[in-house]
């Protein structure tokens, strides 16, 4: 590492000098990130665990016997002690008042969001309305909405910022008319480019009558959430971007009283108080019980509060300030790099800058000709030098589309096609667009990233000058 670079980094981020203790961190709990040489540039896609995490689940594990909690036998008992205690974490975590919220363990942000979109009552006189930039889980809500007739609308994100433009999300939220029930979804932060959407927007969408949907899973891994001070209706998240470990483990996060809005479809296991074939009836549980279908993971959940007291004794503010500072001095850099043809070597869609965004950083390659790499080369280069980004549009099309300048009428015709109608794959796809990038490049970094790690990706991204 050149410490006249160093320096001038720290002349322009002096406050990267108050997050020291996470390069005590990263030496002490992920010693194996700088043992085995890995420069980890996807936090977005999937947070790194910490070794103490790993130790404090396995003498949970080796200490006691638990059983299926549904019983109340005394395995049973110690097994709904653990699930309980993390419930309850999760809650003073992002502060939210249990008198208000309950917390509901899926399988991931997924399979809360699928909770929320086949219960949710969509009839012809409901209203979804959703940002282009979204997830595909939430993307996928519009299945449900289009099958019982309610009405689907997506407002684009507006270059180069790839922001929401509130005049537009004004004027839906005024507009909205009928009975029925009015759905807004957004990201806190996209998973695409790191643009971050106010959360000012919650408490202003439910003034003009609008249930929220706030898509945390982005946001939540170098940013705070305090539901004390934001109250959307659902809050949907993937703990393993946060702290890494478990994979396995998601939750939404409900308003006690949204959640009496939602009318399950069907029934399982640990959903119900009775149930009766010969009767054909069935009473469902009240609260997270009805919702939580079959034995939740209560192996793996005490690793959640534990994940999460992990990331309280490390501190948002350093968390958020280390994050900041190295996103800036990349951007900069980046922007700067060109090659001698004076053709610059990268594009970056979105923010160019460190306000309202995170870590994340989605861009594309170009020769001194103007060509762009394309994206799998980069990636594969990176691998040859144990560098780990990600690529593709990351399931997040409509942030995808509107950065790539891909037109509704192209993609309506490469999706016409015969050979498309049933099955279309990436690379069929990217065919379709011969003059334009169909995918991109991201980088992330997160909770132990350091100085060192932007000067290796940054050497590497100088390999491609010409």
């Amino acid at each position: 590492m050149s410490q006249k670079e160093f320096e001038k980094f720290i002349a322009s981020y002096p406050n990267y000098a108050k997050t020291t203790k996470l390069d005590d961190l990263r030496a002490k709990d992920y010693a194996r990130l700088d043992r085995l040489n890995h420069v980890y540039l996807d936090y977005t896609g999937g947070g790194l665990y910490a070794e103490s995490q790993i130790i404090k689940h396995q003498k949970i594990l080796l200490n006691d016997v638990y059983g299926n909690p549904h019983s109340s036998n005394p395995t049973s008992i110690s097994a709904t002690k653990l699930v309980d205690s993390a419930r309850a974490y999760v809650l003073e975590f992002f502060n939210a008042d249990p008198d208000e919220y309950e917390v509901i363990f899926t399988s991931n942000a997924s399979g809360a969001l699928k909770l929320v979109g086949e219960s949710y009552p969509f009839d012809e006189n409901a209203h979804y309305l959703l940002a282009f930039d979204n997830h595909n889980s939430v993307n996928g809500l519009r299945e449900f909405a289009n099958q019982r007739g309610a009405r689907v609308t997506y407002l684009p994100v507006e270059l180069p910022n790839l922001r929401l433009s509130h005049a537009q999300l004004l004027n839906e939220w005024k507009q909205a008319q009928g009975q029925g029930r009015r759905l807004f979804s957004y990201p806190a932060q996209s998973n695409f480019s790191g643009t971050q959407h106010p959360l000012e927007w919650i408490t202003e969408a439910k003034s003009y009558g609008w249930d929220v949907l706030l898509d945390a899973a982005a946001f939540i891994p170098t940013n705070l959430l305090d539901l004390s001070r934001v109250a959307p209706d659902f809050v949907v998240m993937s703990f393993y971007k946060l702290f890494g470990y478990p994979t396995g483990l998601g939750a939404l996060i409900a308003r006690r009283e949204a959640l009496g809005w939602l009318k399950r479809p069907w029934f399982a296991g640990g959903t119900i108080t009775v149930a009766s074939v010969q009767g054909e009836r069935h009473y469902m549980a009240e609260g997270h019980a009805a919702f939580e279908d079959g034995t939740v993971d209560y192996l793996n959940i005490p690793a959640v509060e534990i994940g999460l007291r992990h990331i309280a004794e490390v501190g948002y503010e350093a968390i958020h300030e280390r994050v900041e500072a190295l996103t800036g001095w990349l951007l900069e850099n980046i922007l700067a790099m060109k090659h001698s043809t004076g053709t610059p070597l990268a594009k970056i869609y979105g923010v160019l800058d460190t306000e309202m965004r995170g870590g994340t950083i989605a861009l594309n390659f170009y020769n001194e000709n103007g060509t762009a790499f394309n994206h799998r080369y980069i990636e594969d280069e990176a691998n040859k030098r144990n560098i780990s980004i990600r690529t593709g549009c990351f399931c997040n099309p409509g942030a995808g589309e509107i950065a790539l300048e891909l037109e509704k009428p192209e993609l309506i015709t490469c999706f016409s096609q015969t050979e498309h109608k049933e099955h279309l794959s990436f690379e069929e796809f990217a065919l379709c667009f011969d003059e334009k990038e169909s995918g991109a490049v991201r980088i992330s970094v997160g909770l132990v990233s350091n100085f060192e790690d932007m000067q290796i990706f940054l050497g590497f991204m100088k390999g491609l000058l010409k």
